[in-house]
């Protein structure tokens, strides 16, 4: 611990059941077998951003990329924390929060993704509330935005037992088709009601000011 040039590596956010943090570059190859493990179901893609269908090597060249540009493009007015999801020591997904113009709008985004052999388990549930806890209780946000094509029941179903509403749809283009994808919304008086004890956030005040606050959360 202790990196005082890039200080989001030592920010952690832990439950019961596993812990995030900012992903090195030995993590990311880590990664990169978790995907090619599987992620879902081949027939279909969840991701607006079909990059698993991608084929090897370009789709690892692709992720790295990706990956690395999340961190050299970091601003406090445009960032995002690509979290490593980590259980018994074991790398088994990512769990993103995003946000532009945080300091003023105090709105993120979430996305994620999760092996396929690790699915089923209540662990994208988990992680989903891990990072909402940074959200909400660390940074302050007063809304958290997220989505998923009609389709994806697992998704939508971890939204709804957040606390997350239905807010409205969107026609985009998903394999060459036009499909609908469901927004979902969770507002700051939701998730406070739902709040866990059993969060914890470390090093976040180390860093506070990457992501547009000072340390007072102002």
């Amino acid at each position: 611990m202790g990196n005082s040039y890039w200080p989001l590596f030592d920010l952690r956010v832990r439950t019961p059941r596993l812990e995030i943090r900012l992903p090195t570059d030995e993590d990311h190859i880590r990664l990169i077998d978790v995907i090619d493990r599987g992620i879902h179901d081949p027939a279909t893609t969840p991701f607006l951003n079909p990059f698993t269908d991608t084929p090897p090597p370009q789709r690892h060249r692709d992720s790295l990329q990706w990956w690395w540009s999340r961190r050299a493009n970091w601003s406090p007015d445009d960032w995002c924390f690509n979290g490593a999801v980590v259980v018994d020591g074991i790398l088994v997904g990512v769990q993103d929060l995003v946000a532009k113009n945080f300091s003023v709008l105090r709105t993120v985004n979430t996305g994620s993704w999760l092996g396929l052999e690790y699915q089923g388990q209540g662990l994208g549930r988990e992680m989903r509330a891990a990072m909402l806890h940074l959200a909400f209780a660390g940074l302050g946000a007063v809304e958290a935005h997220s989505g998923a094509f009609h389709d994806n029941e697992a998704s939508l179903a971890t939204c709804r037992s957040l606390g997350y509403e239905e807010n409205g749809d969107e026609l985009v283009f998903r394999r060459g088709q036009r499909d609908r994808v469901i927004k979902m919304k969770l507002e700051r008086a939701v998730w406070v009601s739902l709040r866990r004890d059993d969060i914890e956030i470390e090093g976040l005040d180390r860093c506070i000011d990457m992501f547009g606050l000072s340390v007072t959360g102002s």
